[in-house]
């Protein structure tokens, strides 16, 4: 009691002192999240100075999944609205540097443009009336938030001042981009100058001494040396923010216990048993697989493959199994096997002669609500039938009257072949179309009902007859039993305590398991090859506390489990010496091989160099600076380039190329003759700038901007 009355009476300072906890733990959260009580949370990205917002962005985002209907994923519908605000904000800094803007007289012409074909907007003489444009946009204002129809669509105001927005957005980058591409209009003298470059041309003499010619072994690169070429070329080697991991996967396949299970289930559903039915309160037979009379309700009770309900011929079955499948009897029985992800018994049901393929004519006369009826079509069901009646007695007295009659079909493709179709047993034609076509005899013709309105069908040819068999597949998938799954999860936790106590590739090794690596991780990456979709692996590998060496398991989506290591941080910035080496140490090398090259190179000509080197001089005719290319070296437009500089009569210095060193002599210039006027080739090099000039643009400024990116706080 003296203890209880001691609590009681300090019970305030208590209080205080567990909500002074409580707040300590809910802050220590929002620093961790990098939250400062709502500031920086509140924006999802600041580019160039302006932000954008959370719940903007997110309520665009929402939006999007909607109108995508699970077509495309969060991460997906997320970079979607990400590359439209992030392009809006980019352009917008601009237009506002140079003061462009669309006020209200062109706003109601882009929206003019835009609607002009909408029945809503149109007077009695079919002309675009801007009075019931405002009309509608002032009455949607005023019903907001409910809806108005538009175009067959149901859109409310906010959804109108979006499209408003994109309809200026639009305005504004057209205006954007003309302005600039007024600007890139080439001269005439920018067309002569083009126009030499594509016709002078030179002939040449050179010496050729590849960096090949210098072994590896010869040469050594400091890693300051690499690191300085890294420096120096900095659009090359720089890298983005990322993350780098090794992983092990333990799929949850069926294990051979799991099959055998499955294949006694299918042994069970091949012959008839007893079973009690609790309805009658009887004992009652039930046929198996070999003895039903009614495949198809069998097969839909008992299979994971339905009936298909048509023949096959020899080369529809797997090659493993068309000879066992294809010479089996009426009614005999064979299986179980397995095949693909299914364990099966099949059964043959019928075995025919077909063709396997025929040339046919027909008439279509469909009726209201048949498939691919047009809205016009007013016929009903009896009207289309006694329709066809009709052509069918016409065409079956005298055939030649078949194509006079074709104006009444409705099949206007085949209409422009004299109403003729040729097509394989296997085309997705309707049934009834189908088995007509191929199960009776040249010259017959017949009124044939399928979904898209009754045919009048003559059958004009047929290949030659042979077997095709009809076939019951009695399937059950191959899966994982709960006993299977259980035991894959203690091997995938084995593994992760075990990878805690050693090293995590070790074990893989020790167990022989299979490690992949995948580099270069993006913070907002979704994909991860080899696993699919595994966000939560890549949020795992982005958080503060996650450092290099730690690994985890995750789940698979479809089942199974990955032990996944964080191997590498990538910060932004260059690459580093290992990751760049792959293309930055030859470049080095190649560097150095041109200076052991160049100092034992002595003589002032080629035919001096020759000797001394004994090497032979190559020639090359008409080599033009459009297309630098030497004939049995390649791409060399350092060495074109040079020729071009150079005197009649004269030799180069080394010209340090992409295979090699050179030494070239300029044997003759042939100058083209000028032209009166240079405006096709200056039109010429227009266009060639201004191609996929609004991508280029954007890119170039996007890449110029200024991006505090925080979506990977979100998603």
């Amino acid at each position: 009691m003296a203890i209880l009355n001691t609590i009681r009476g300090k019970s305030s300072v208590l209080i205080i002192v567990i909500g002074m906890a409580l707040f300590s733990f809910v802050f220590a959260e929002l620093i961790k999240s990098g939250d400062s009580f709502g500031t920086e949370q509140s924006v999802v990205a600041n580019v160039n100075g302006i932000d954008i917002e959370r719940d903007d962005f997110m309520n665009k985002v929402e939006t999007t999944e909607r109108q995508n209907a699970g077509a495309r994923s969060n991460i997906q519908s997320m970079n979607l609205v990400w590359d439209t605000e992030l392009r809006r904000v980019v352009l917008k800094n601009q237009f506002n540097k140079i003061g462009i803007s669309v006020e209200r007289d062109q706003m109601r012409s882009l929206l003019k443009n835009n609607l002009i074909s909408f029945d809503e907007f149109l007077n009695d003489d079919g002309l675009f009336d801007e009075n019931k444009l405002n009309e509608f946009i002032i009455n949607l204002k005023e019903i907001s938030p409910e809806t108005s129809p538009l175009q067959g669509n149901l859109i409310n105001y906010d959804a109108w001042v979006n499209f408003e927005n994109t309809i200026a957005q639009n305005g504004l980058e057209s205006s954007y981009f003309n302005l600039i591409n007024s600007g890139l209009r080439s001269t005439l003298f920018d067309g002569k100058t083009n126009y030499h470059f594509q016709n002078d041309n030179a002939d040449i003499k050179f010496l050729y001494f590849p960096y090949t010619s210098i072994p590896d072994s010869l040469i050594s690169v400091s890693k300051a040396e690499l690191r300085g070429y890294i420096k120096n070329n900095p659009n090359d080697y720089s890298v983005e923010n990322s993350r780098d991991l090794i992983y092990v996967k333990f799929d949850e396949t069926p294990s051979m216990q799991d099959e055998n299970e499955i294949t006694n289930q299918l042994k069970s559903l091949i012959n008839d048993k007893d079973e009690y039915n609790i309805d009658t309160n009887k004992t009652e037979k039930v046929l198996g697989l070999k003895n039903t009379n009614d495949p198809e309700s069998f097969l839909n009770r008992y299979s994971d493959i339905k009936l298909y309900d048509g023949y096959v011929f020899e080369n529809s079955f797997s090659k493993e199994m068309s000879s066992k499948l294809y010479n089996l009897n009426e009614g005999e029985l064979y299986g179980p096997y397995k095949e693909g992800p299914y364990m099966k018994v099949t059964k043959m049901l019928d075995v025919i002669k077909l063709s396997d393929s025929v040339k046919v004519r027909h008439i279509l006369i469909p009726y209201a609500g048949s498939t691919r009826a047009g809205d016009q079509e007013f016929r009903t069901f009896d009207q289309s039938k006694k329709t066809a009646d009709s052509i069918f007695r016409v065409v079956k007295r005298n055939r030649s009257k078949f194509k006079n009659l074709l104006n009444l079909s409705s099949d206007k493709v085949s209409n422009e072949n004299g109403g003729e179709i040729e097509f394989a047993y296997t085309d997705g034609f309707a049934p009834e179309f189908r088995d007509f076509s191929f199960e009776n005899n040249v010259g017959n013709i017949s009124v044939v009902e399928t979904s898209f309105g009754f045919h009048i069908i003559e059958i004009l040819s047929q290949t030659k007859k042979r077997k095709a068999v009809k076939v019951a597949n009695l399937a059950l998938r191959i899966e994982s039993s709960e006993r299977t799954i259980d035991s894959i999860f203690n091997i995938a936790s084995k593994f992760e305590v075990m990878a805690s106590k050693s090293d995590f590739r070790d074990v893989a090794k020790e167990n022989d398991y299979s490690v992949r690596s995948i580099n270069a991780i993006k913070d907002l990456d979704e994909n991860i090859p080899g696993l699919g979709s595994q966000r939560s692996i890549v949020r795992w590998m982005y958080e503060s506390g996650t450092d290099t060496g730690d690994f985890k398991r995750f789940n698979l989506q479809n089942g199974g489990y990955v032990v996944a290591m964080l191997t590498s941080v990538n910060k932004a910035g260059l690459m580093t010496n290992d990751k760049a080496s792959v293309t930055a140490l030859p470049m080095v090398k190649n560097k150095k091989k041109a200076e052991l090259i160049m100092k034992k190179i002595s003589g002032n000509t080629l035919t001096e160099i020759s000797n001394n080197q004994n090497q032979n001089i190559q020639t090359a005719l008409a080599v033009n600076i459009s297309s630098p290319t030497l004939s049995g070296v390649g791409n060399e437009p350092e060495v074109i380039g040079n020729s071009f500089g150079l005197a009649v009569g004269q030799t180069s210095k080394a010209i340090l190329g992409n295979s090699g060193v050179f030494y070239v002599y300029l044997e003759k210039l042939n100058i083209a003759e000028d032209l009166p006027n240079y405006l096709v080739f200056a039109n010429n090099l227009s266009s060639s700038k201004t191609n996929n000039l609004n991508t280029k643009v954007y890119e170039a400024l996007k890449d110029a901007s200024e991006i505090d990116d925080k979506r990977s706080l979100f998603y």
